[in-house]
């Protein structure tokens, strides 16, 4: 008999090009103690455009499975076991990563490594709310904040307290990233982008000694959480660990604040909205830093905080065009990834106008 079950929100069918062997998955977790019985409802969320997430759910159970993409991969990038021993070992000192089931590396299973987590049920906010969720600018308000106090929170976690404590490398973060980012654009260059060189050469030029070194989630958007059915304003976990390390916290806010968009920006830039950064009450980018600056000590210049801007927004450009380097040399059929070129050169330009006049 097949079980009913209620849609989730962002879910659809599998794209064909990113179907995977079901059975081989049920019997993996069978015998690893996870017995998922009768019908499996497979649906693929389609708000990311970096690791492919699924909803497998039986009439008992409700996981989720995340995995690579295909096509050619940046070195380090997609490493589902570092996603997975990351959230499994912050679960004792940070209570909003989802509860880890298990991790396969065998690439012969599914054809690449994969894991397997509980589904946190809550609502996520994509670029916008669902309509049935009406927050008033005061709640609005209050999102913002509980948002930014899971931040906070996580920047606070006492890393030597967890079994990752060896990732942290010491200082030199900020010089390691602008390096790794400006090498990962360089292999992504495709004929048809701008080249970013001075972009690179002002960020080398620039880059500040590192404020901290904590564990920092290098994701962090209101689209990666999860927010209580009951009281859309609280967090109740937080999605998409790929990239979380232990680096400096400024340049973890200036990556969040690259997706922080909003109705007075201009038009192409709005086109990058993914998250319901335009409602009355939302925060403005300056305030953001300004809270932030304010809960954890930091004391960051207008002038001073134009470098992580700047970063957050390369990052962004870089992100976009690996995506749109598959698309590009047609190792995926997704017509959704053209649009990244185009963003890659259009952060390109708003570094610039940073650059050059201190404003996008």
């Amino acid at each position: 008999m097949r079980c009913e079950m209620s849609p989730i929100e962002g879910a659809s069918a599998v794209r064909d090009e990113d179907a995977f062997d079901v059975e081989a998955v049920r019997s993996w977790l069978a015998e690893r103690g996870t017995a998922l019985t009768g019908d499996i409802a497979v649906q693929q969320f389609g708000g990311g455009a970096s690791n492919l997430t699924y909803s497998l759910r039986t009439a008992e159970a409700d996981l989720i499975l995340r995995r690579p993409p295909s096509g050619s991969k940046a070195k380090g990038a997609h490493d589902m076991g570092r996603e997975y021993r990351i959230q499994d070992g912050l679960k004792d000192v940070f209570d909003l990563v989802p509860q880890m089931v298990a991790y396969c590396e065998d690439d012969t299973v599914i054809g690449s490594e994969f894991y397997v987590m509980q589904r946190v049920d809550g609502i996520i906010p994509r670029r916008d709310f669902p309509p049935e969720v009406v927050l008033s600018p005061e709640q609005t308000r209050q999102l913002c904040t509980n948002a930014l106090d899971v931040l906070i929170d996580l920047h606070r976690v006492d890393i030597d307290a967890t079994p990752l404590a060896s990732m942290n490398k010491g200082n030199g973060y900020v010089e390691r990233q602008i390096s790794g980012w400006s090498t990962r654009f360089r292999n992504a260059h495709t004929a048809d982008i701008g080249d970013y060189e001075e972009v690179m050469a002002w960020l080398e030029a620039n880059r500040p000694a590192d404020v901290a070194n904590c564990m920092i989630h290098n994701d962090f958007r209101f689209d990666n959480l999860v927010l209580s059915a009951a009281d859309p304003t609280r967090p109740i976990a937080v999605l998409d660990w790929e990239m979380a390390t232990v680096g400096d916290p400024l340049m973890d806010l200036g990556g969040t604040l690259a997706y922080w968009v909003t109705d007075d920006d201009e038009e192409f830039f709005r086109l990058f909205r993914r998250q319901p950064t335009n409602l009355p009450g939302m925060m403005t980018r300056a305030e953001v830093v300004e809270y932030y600056c304010a809960a954890t000590g930091h004391l960051v210049t207008p002038e001073q905080w134009r470098f992580y801007e700047v970063y957050g927004l390369f990052r962004l450009g870089v992100i976009a065009q690996q995506i749109y380097y598959r698309y590009f040399h047609k190792q995926t059929t997704n017509e959704a990834y053209a649009i990244f070129g185009p963003a890659a050169s259009h952060l390109e330009t708003r570094c610039l106008a940073i650059i050059r006049t201190g404003t996008a």
